[in-house]
């Protein structure tokens, strides 16, 4: 079966006045459907920009990125952001919560948008929310809950379309440590249950021994792959 990601080559530069920057060094990669993979490494290490070159949110210089059998890089700019709705999910270190709206008015906000009826999206929003531990917090607004409760939200919005993978970039930045805990527990049983693939951006070292894989970036390159199991890890 065709990995659910793939990349072959990829290079990405960037102009900096008079001087090319590469932030990516042909990098090649595959993510199997059901994946949990980490991707580490200090910043400028090419993490965040390898992230966005797989979810379609900056296009490569060079190489190919399959997502689905489908090669992104060559999808119209017009028609990537309906490919991202259908399959993709994201999650950032900002919650990105609109103040005005409740929790569960910012659950549903992706059901709005593909016209799903309120009584359908009023359902799966309440389900998730209970998932994620905040059934008694629904009617609240963003400044009414603490940074981890409000990250939950997040994550209770990039999974209501049941996308098949989830980007995240850096989940757990702006939370203690307990609270850290919390969300990546959370997090990894919600994906399991439904099988989705998680791709995460993280410098937390301990953040990252929840995924299955993890991969170690050094100046755009990929360096180190680890198979993580039960918490020991395999290097591979």
């Amino acid at each position: 079966m065709a990995p659910i990601i793939e990349v072959k080559d990829l290079v990405k530069k960037y102009r900096v006045g008079s001087e090319i920057i590469t932030a990516l060094n042909k990098v090649n990669l595959k993510i199997e459907k059901g994946e949990f993979l980490a991707i580490v490494g200090t910043s400028g290490s090419g993490k965040s920009t390898l992230l966005h070159m797989m979810s379609g949110l900056e296009r490569p210089t060079k190489g190919e990125i399959w997502i689905n059998n489908v090669l992104i890089n060559k999808v119209k700019e017009k028609d990537m952001a309906t490919f991202r709705r259908k399959h993709m999910g994201f999650i950032f270190q900002s919650y990105n919560l609109l103040p005005s709206l409740t929790a569960l008015e910012n659950t549903v906000l992706p059901l709005i948008l593909q016209g799903v009826g309120k009584r359908e999206r009023t359902k799966r929003g309440k389900e998730l929310l209970k998932l994620l531990g905040l059934e008694e917090r629904m009617r609240n607004k963003p400044n009414q809950m603490s940074g981890g409760q409000q990250q939950r939200v997040s994550i209770a919005r990039a999974l209501i379309n049941n996308p098949k993978i989830l980007f995240a970039d850096e989940p757990t930045g702006n939370l203690d440590t307990k609270t850290t805990i919390e969300i990546m527990e959370l997090l990894t049983k919600a994906i399991k249950e439904k099988g989705q693939t998680l791709v995460m951006v993280t410098h937390d070292l301990e953040v990252a021994q929840y995924a299955d894989r993890v991969i170690h970036m050094v100046d755009g390159m990929i360096i180190k792959e680890e198979i993580v199991k039960g918490g020991v890890q395999v290097n591979g």
